[in-house]
């Protein structure tokens, strides 16, 4: 397994109810299926996932050690 660092931002954020945590997983499929446990999938589907600064990766990419997703959901802006 490796330890992915998860960056939630705006309502993703609000949604986990934290910033940022740390979970082991081999695949973004395994990390995504963690993510939707722990904030639900509809929010989740909204997000833009960045894994090492890739946008929304395939299931099956492997995860090293120390990778960052960020979770970002859609932003209004003006």
């Amino acid at each position: 397994m490796s330890a992915v660092t998860v960056r939630y931002f705006a309502g993703a954020a609000q949604a986990a109810g934290l910033t940022a945590a740390t979970i082991d997983a081999n695949t973004v499929g395994e990390l995504e299926d963690a993510l939707a446990d722990q904030i639900g999938s509809v929010v989740l589907g909204q997000c833009t996932l960045l894994v090492d600064g890739r946008p929304n990766p395939p299931r099956q990419t492997p995860l090293a050690d120390g990778s960052v997703m960020d979770v970002l959901p859609p932003f209004a802006g003006g």
